[in-house]
């Protein structure tokens, strides 16, 4: 699977579970770590972990891909799920202002995404 492929799965799981302000940035060109950087928030610590493990489980049980590594799951402030090529980041409203990682990806150009917000 490609990718973009997975970005757009991982922002539909999220969708799933109401995440709101979902950004989809490509790095390709600016990062040799990973190729896209899905950025989400959720309103409450159950929230952000309820998104983090729908995308998690719905790609493993679907589509057979595995983060390789899952961070901050216990507090569901921010959550990292990190697919190699693909980087999730759900948080809560206060941790993504703070972080700004939409600021310090700023020369990312942004994957246009259909229906973002319920």
């Amino acid at each position: 699977m490609q990718s973009i492929e997975t970005g757009m799965l991982a922002v539909k799981y999220a969708l799933d579970k109401k995440a709101v302000n979902l950004k989809l940035l490509d790095v390709r060109d600016l990062s040799t770590l990973t190729d896209y950087l899905l950025i989400a928030t959720g309103r409450s610590d159950r929230q952000v972990q309820a998104i983090a493990e729908n995308i998690k489980t719905e790609l493993k049980h679907s589509h057979h891909v595995l983060p390789l590594a899952i961070e901050g799951m216990d507090k569901g402030r921010w959550v990292l799920l990190d697919y190699g090529d693909i980087m999730v980041h759900v948080f809560q409203q206060s941790v993504r202002e703070f972080y700004d990682l939409e600021g310090l990806w700023s020369e990312a150009p942004e994957v246009e995404l259909e229906q973002t917000e319920a």
